[in-house]
Parts: C-alpha cells; sequence; structure tokens
C-alpha cells in the first residue's frame, strides 16, 4: 500500500510539475531554433539538422530539403546544426570534407547573413513573448487601477515622503504615469534609488522625493524575491479600477509593451547585481522554473501561458548576453570580423567557446544548487 502510495505521489508530481515545465520549455526551444532555421534557409544556408533535445535519437525523419527533423531522449534544449558545422555550436568543420557544399555552409555567408541568422533566434522568442501577451489582452482585456493611492504604511518610504491617501500619481522622474500598474514597474525598476514623483493632491501638482526600500517580499508561487517598494497599496475604490478591451492593434501594442517590461527589468536586475544593489537570490535555475511551472499550473492554464512569455523572453534575453557558446557570443565574433575585416582566427574562437562553456556551466551549478537550498529552507 507503501508503495502504491509512493508511485501515485510520484506520478502526480511528475504531472504537475515536470510535464508543464518540458512542454513549455520545448516549445520555447523549438520557436527559438525555427527562427535561426527559417532565416537560414532564406539566405540559402542548407541545414543538417534540427533537433528538439539531446542524447540519443527517440524520433526522426529527413525531409526533401535533407534537413534531418529529430527529438532526443534529453527535452531540455535544442539545436540547429549547419551544414559544413562541425557540431550544434555552429564551430566551422575545419578540414575540408567533399560531401560538403562550401556554398551552402554558414560560414559561406557575409557576416551582415550570419548575424541575421544568430540573431533571429532571441527575435522569434520575443516575437512568442508578444504573440501569447497580445492572444491573453484580447482575450480577457487589461485590469488596470488608477495611479490613485489608497493607504500608505507608516514609516515606510512613502510616508517619509509625505504621500497621503487619496494623491494621484501623474508622473514619476519625468515619465508619465497612466495607471497603479506603471507606477509598480516604475518603483521596481528604479532598484532602491531616488525618485522624484509629481502627485495631484487637492487639484494642484505636489513633488515629491521618495527612495524606494529594498527588501524581501514573498509573491505566492514566484517565491520570495528582493523587491524596490514605496510602502503604498492601492485604491480600493471600484471606480479606480477597470478592466481595458482592446482590439487586435492596440493588444500587439500592449503585448510588445509587457514584453519590453520583462527585458527593461531583466536589464535592471542584472545591472542591480553588478552594482551590489541586488542580490542573486532571484536566480532560478531549471528545478527552480520546474517548480514554479507546477505552482502556476494548478492555479490556471492561462496563468501559464503569462508564464511561459515571460521565459520566452527572458530566453531571448539570455541567449544575447555576449557569452561565447550563446547567441550573443557569436554576434560579439561577428562584430570584430566586421570591424577588422576578417574573422578571429581558429584559436581565438575555440578559446572563447572554452570560456563560454565554462561559464554556462557554472551558472547552471548556481542555480541548480540555489534552488535546492530554497526548496529544503522552505521545507517543499
Amino acid at each position: 500500500m507503501a508503495l502504491l502510495h509512493s508511485v501515485s505521489g510520484l506520478l502526480a508530481w511528475l504531472g504537475w510539475y515536470v510535464l508543464p515545465f518540458l512542454v513549455i520549455v520545448s516549445a520555447i526551444v523549438f520557436v527559438h531554433e525555427l527562427g535561426h532555421y527559417l532565416v537560414g534557409r532564406w539566405c540559402g544556408v542548407r541545414v543538417d539538422a534540427f533537433s528538439i533535445g539531446f542524447g540519443p535519437e527517440l524520433f526522426a525523419r529527413i525531409d526533401s530539403h535533407g534537413t534531418r527533423w529529430r527529438v532526443g531522449a534529453l527535452p531540455l534544449g535544442g539545436y540547429v546544426k549547419f551544414h559544413g558545422d562541425a557540431n550544434a555550436a555552429s564551430v566551422d568543420a575545419g578540414p575540408p570534407d567533399p560531401s560538403v557544399d562550401p556554398a551552402r555552409t554558414l560560414a559561406a555567408q557575409p557576416v551582415a547573413n550570419r548575424a541575421a541568422i544568430v540573431l533571429a533566434g532571441p527575435v522569434a522568442n520575443f516575437i512568442l513573448a508578444i504573440v501569447i501577451f497580445t492572444g491573453m489582452f484580447t482575450a480577457f482585456g487589461r485590469p488596470e487601477h488608477a495611479p490613485r493611492i489608497g493607504r500608505v504604511a507608516p514609516a515606510s518610504p512613502a510616508a517619509q515622503a509625505g504621500f497621503l491617501p487619496g494623491d494621484l500619481v501623474k508622473s514619476v522622474d519625468g515619465e508619465p504615469i497612466g495607471s497603479f500598474e506603471a507606477l509598480q514597474e516604475a518603483t521596481v525598476l528604479s532598484a532602491g534609488l531616488p525618485m522624484t514623483i509629481i502627485v495631484e493632491r487637492g487639484g494642484r501638482d505636489v513633488t515629491l522625493t521618495a527612495t524606494p526600500q529594498v527588501s524581501v517580499v514573498d509573491q505566492g508561487v514566484f517565491g520570495k524575491r528582493r523587491m524596490s517598494h514605496l510602502g503604498i497599496g492601492s485604491s480600493t475604490n471600484p471606480n479606480d479600477v477597470r478592466i481595458e478591451r482592446c482590439g487586435l492593434p492596440v493588444c500587439l501594442v500592449w503585448g510588445t509593451a509587457q514584453t519590453w517590461a520583462i527585458l527593461k527589468g531583466t536589464t535592471a536586475y542584472i545591472v542591480g547585481v553588478f552594482a551590489g544593489r541586488q542580490s542573486t537570490d532571484q536566480v532560478s535555475g531549471l528545478i527552480g522554473a520546474a517548480q514554479m511551472a507546477g505552482e502556476i499550473a494548478k492555479i490556471s492554464v492561462w496563468n501559464l501561458f503569462d508564464w511561459a512569455a515571460l521565459i520566452s523572453a527572458s530566453i531571448g534575453f539570455m541567449n544575447l548576453l555576449p557569452i561565447p557558446l550563446l547567441d550573443g557570443g557569436h554576434l560579439v565574433f561577428y562584430a570584430f570580423e566586421a570591424a577588422l575585416g576578417r574573422p578571429l582566427s581558429q584559436r581565438t574562437q575555440e578559446i572563447g567557446l572554452k570560456i563560454g562553456i565554462a561559464l554556462v556551466a557554472t551558472l547552471l551549478v548556481f542555480t541548480t544548487s540555489h534552488d535546492i537550498l530554497r526548496i529544503v529552507a522552505s521545507g517543499n
């Protein structure tokens, strides 16, 4: 009986946590690699293999263009292998291979074409995020709270700055604020730096200066995160809350803005970490992402779509980091090639690739250990 209970528990865990995570990650990876594939084909490069997952091959078929479409046993990533490359990292094969058509290789393309092919993967991730957000806004609209202060916590940064309930926020650091959500976003992006805020009070404008406090906030399924906050709450007056509906063009604008907000927030966080204003406690790895996907799936499938859009945009952003092995590293190599008028030496590229592998492996170990320690500490 105990064995049956254990098996049942394992199946439930796999169903709630692992399955949603693998489905979402596989879809995001497919879109990313499809970006590389489509632009590569458009530029005339032959694609030898398109793989979802690594390791032993579970399924494969070869299409009319000679591309081997395969599914690997380890569904945590994927790759497109271009004609003439020695491996999926797009490293040149070196000595001539009689089976290789030089004109159809990635290396034979002008540097602008190669850069476009590499950039297409992250761009595809951004487009996927925009499409998902646009679809969600089209279906459900967007809840929006007026930027009116409903409460001010005692001894908070807002109280010290002179905020009062009923204040209507008009701008932050010169940028117009149209909703309470926009005020929250500006506060988070400040990373604890002073903010100049103009509020409307009694029919006149009042200028306040507040420095958000950075502290640990429990965000439910998203875990505990260090975030900037002022200590204010939105108005509970029904007249200050509305569901905005949109046609497809406006929803597309909203979806693009939402994706851009994610990229800005990620950039602000990374800058904050290097500046010492943020800690690394917000970093999650595969285990943390799987746990989060499972918890969100328990709430609603629609919430899972939102999370998928967030992950897609984040993966696109991370791939643009200037680390050899990632797309951003290839773009750096191409930038040097464009500036020098010749490619970097094979030796230099190989050294860069090894450094990139070491950095990515270190990040994987760090995030995995961080996830395990967090789960142990929370007792989950």
